[in-house]
């Protein structure tokens, strides 16, 4: 497969141009950035080709890697998918409802393959632990904390981009957190309230298909000692957790090509698909509207 990464940010260097650069199925045609500067300096790195024109990009491949902000990425998976081209996308899908609703419609029309990058989905272990409960069933509440300290003062993260400045942890890491509960607990039915913690923290409380309640807290200003990730269960089965380690984000991406590469191949909708990243594009935005409401209250 012929593949073009458009973005030229922290992740697209570190991780999306190696991954395509060394994948054995994937032919890395090239770079399109929004800084020309950059894209040329990425593909020198990576022995390929930078384009100052995405359409000409998108003219010589069969699908795309995206590693921009969400609200340029859904602008430009449209294009994509509306040219025929296979998607590798980053979460979230976009920054507003109507965006995901557009890259999700674009693909569903043009019948490309889609796959949305939600890193913990494509690690061996927390995979295996969220099918495992999700086929036990009978859980009672859950609680999630994606908990980063990119915007601690004590922190000189690369990933303190202006787009996660804006949206903070809520449309940063709040995707990681649904993309593990809505396949074990079932859609969210209600937010049933949602607060501000200390910096961008943001605590959520959601109700759920399969009758269980889940907690959310997020964060990108948590200190440096409280950063890390974490899922708790509690049901009839007992007490679950999702597993521990730290994921290898490039393995988790050559997974998720490897996985976009069969989409294309027997046409089947992947789990992960622009439908499911506008699923979640819509409960970001549920919660956003009842932490706005909260806002406007007297006293809030």
């Amino acid at each position: 497969m012929r593949i073009g990464l458009l973005g030229t940010g922290p992740w697209a260097g570190m991780v999306h141009a190696p991954v395509l650069a060394s994948h054995e199925e994937l032919d890395f045609v090239g770079v399109w950035g929004r800084r020309p500067q950059a894209a040329g300096e990425l593909a020198d790195r990576h022995g390929t080709r930078a384009y100052d024109d995405v359409d000409a990009l998108l003219a010589d491949v069969d699908a795309v890697a995206v590693a921009l902000p969400p609200d340029v990425q859904a602008r430009l998976a449209v294009r994509a998918a509306e040219a025929g081209r296979h998607l590798l996308l980053d979460k979230p899908v976009a920054a507003t409802v109507t965006g995901a609703g557009a890259v999700a419609r674009a693909v569903r029309e043009a019948r490309v393959a889609s796959v949305v990058f939600f890193t913990t989905r494509f690690v061996s272990g927390p995979r295996a632990w969220i099918v495992e409960q999700a086929e036990a069933g009978g859980w009672f509440t859950a609680h999630a904390q994606w908990l980063g300290d990119v915007f601690h003062e004590e922190s000189d993260s690369p990933f303190a981009t202006p787009w996660r400045g804006e949206k903070g942890a809520l449309w940063d890491v709040g995707p990681h957190a649904l993309s593990v509960l809505l396949p074990v607990l079932g859609d969210v039915r209600r937010v049933t309230a949602a607060a501000h913690g200390p910096g961008d923290t943001v605590l959520a409380v959601l109700d759920h298909a399969n009758g269980a309640s889940s907690t959310l807290t997020l964060s990108l200003t948590a200190p440096p000692a409280a950063a890390g990730a974490a899922v708790e269960l509690r049901g009839a089965a007992g007490v679950t957790r999702l597993p521990h380690g730290r994921a290898d984000a490039a393995d988790a991406l050559a997974r998720a090509a490897d996985e976009l590469l069969a989409s294309a191949r027997d046409g089947r909708p992947h789990p992960c698909d622009a439908a499911f990243g506008l699923r979640v594009t819509e409960v970001l935005a549920d919660v956003e509207a009842v932490l706005d409401e909260g806002t406007r209250r007297p006293g809030g």
